[in-house]
C-alpha cells in the first residue's frame, strides 16, 4: 500500500518532466535570449525606420508631382466663350479653350468655376434668363464629358441683366453679349 501511495505523485512528476524536456529545440546558454531578442529589436526598429523614411519620401515625391502637374496647368486666359445668336450648342471654335479649362480643373480638384450664362437684349426677360442657363448648362455638360467633376462646376444665368456692350445697336454688339463667362 506504500507504494500506491507514492506512485501517483511520482507518475505525475515524470509526466512533467517529459513534457518540459521535449519544450525546446536547441539548448541554450543562459542570457543568450536576451541578446538576440535585443538584436531582433534593434534590427526591427531600423527596418521599420527606413521604412517610414521611405514612406515619408515617397510621400514627399507625390506632393512635388502634385505641385509641378498644377503648375504645369495654369489657368487658361480665355475666359469668355460667345454663342450664335438664340443657340446654347457651342461653337467648335471653343473647343481648345473648354478643353484648357477642364485640363485646369482636372489638375486643380479644389478649384471651383461658376459658369455665368449671358444673352442679348432681345427676347422676353424669362426667355433670356432660361436661354443663359442653357448656355451654362451646355458649358457645364462638356466639361463634365471632359472628365471634370460636377462638384467643381456651378451653373449662374444672367439672361440680359449684364450686357457688356449696353443698348447695343450692331450685330458686333449683340454677339458680344450672348456669352459664358469662367469666373474661379
Amino acid at each position: 500500500m506504500d507504494l500506491m501511495k507514492y506512485s501517483k505523485p511520482f507518475a505525475l512528476a515524470a509526466i512533467l518532466a517529459l513534457v518540459a524536456g521535449c519544450g525546446g529545440g536547441a539548448a541554450t546558454q543562459p542570457g543568450d535570449e536576451d541578446e538576440v531578442t535585443a538584436d531582433e529589436v534593434h534590427v526591427s526598429d531600423d527596418a521599420e525606420a527606413a521604412a517610414a523614411g521611405d514612406e515619408d519620401a515617397a510621400r514627399a515625391e507625390a506632393m512635388e508631382d502634385e505641385a509641378a502637374a498644377r503648375d504645369a496647368v495654369q489657368r487658361p486666359e480665355v475666359m469668355t466663350i460667345y454663342f450664335d445668336f438664340d443657340k446654347s450648342n457651342i461653337r467648335s471654335e471653343f473647343y481648345d479653350d473648354l478643353n484648357a479649362h477642364a485640363a485646369y480643373l482636372q489638375a486643380n480638384p479644389d478649384a471651383r468655376v461658376v459658369l455665368e450664362g449671358h444673352t442679348d437684349e432681345r427676347g422676353t426677360r424669362e426667355y433670356n434668363m432660361a436661354l443663359g442657363e442653357r448656355r451654362g448648362n451646355s458649358v457645364q455638360r462638356y466639361l463634365s464629358l471632359q472628365g471634370v467633376s460636377g462638384d467643381q462646376m456651378e451653373v449662374v444665368s444672367y439672361g440680359e441683366e449684364r450686357p457688356v456692350v449696353r443698348n447695343a445697336q450692331t450685330r458686333e454688339d449683340h454677339a458680344k453679349n450672348r456669352r459664358v463667362e469662367f469666373i474661379y
